[in-house]
């Protein structure tokens, strides 16, 4: 009896369906062809090359790494630009000036073409506000001080004034200087009275009257 009784006796023959042979097929023989494209028999597909199969793989990028094929390693990597007579150091003048492009033939000639400028555009620069301070009036500086707060101009004119003698009351939002003609007494270590010049910005006039100046009190 055999082991196996499922599997039926080794004698046993498997039969195929009509039209499909199962018999091995042999390199040569008559029936081992596959079929073409177009579903001819007797025509096999040809092998990929190995060269081909490891183009695009790790062993190829191996050879691009090692530049082993100029063209390759060109569109792969890219040339040197210092090569081409590119100055890669940093510096202020800018590259367009000098490079025109990769070929020598067309870098030849500068691309910035030499120019003069005429003496008539030369047109020199303003000397700044703060230069002509000292030319000023006390009217000019006490308008620019008053209309132009928070201003540079402000602080330059302030300052005039303060070596022009005049100082500014906190209190009373006026600038006063001392009376050239008298002498103020001085009343205590913080204070003293004499006559003042005001200038008044509303009336824009400067009034000469007889003030207790308290030093705290102007800046």
């Amino acid at each position: 009896m055999s082991e196996f009784p499922a599997l039926g006796s080794a004698a046993a023959v498997r039969t195929a369906p009509p039209g499909l042979d199962l018999e091995p097929k042999v390199a040569g023989h008559p029936g081992a062809g596959s079929s073409g494209p177009h579903g001819q028999p007797g025509q096999q597909r040809k092998p990929i090359p190995a060269d081909h199969k490891e183009r695009y793989g790790l062993n190829g990028l191996l050879g691009v790494i090692r530049m082993e094929n100029n063209d390759q390693t060109t569109v792969a990597i890219g040339n040197d630009l210092t090569t081409m007579g590119l100055n890669m150091n940093p510096s202020a003048i800018p590259l367009s000036k000098s490079f025109g492009s990769p070929w020598t033939e067309t870098s030849v000639h500068k691309p910035t073409p030499e120019y003069s400028l005429p003496s008539c555009y030369n047109v020199p620069s303003a000397p700044p506000q703060q230069t002509k301070i000292q030319s000023f009036t006390d009217e000019t500086l006490f308008f620019i001080f008053y209309t132009m707060p928070r201003d540079s101009m402000q602080e330059a004119v302030a300052v005039e004034l303060t070596n022009r003698n005049w100082r500014y009351h906190k209190e009373l939002k006026l600038w006063l200087t001392k009376d050239p003609l008298t002498e103020p007494v001085q009343q205590t270590a913080q204070s003293e009275r004499g006559l003042y010049i005001f200038f008044d910005p509303s009336s824009w006039t400067k009034i000469k009257k007889e003030f207790v100046l308290f030093y705290q009190a102007i800046a």
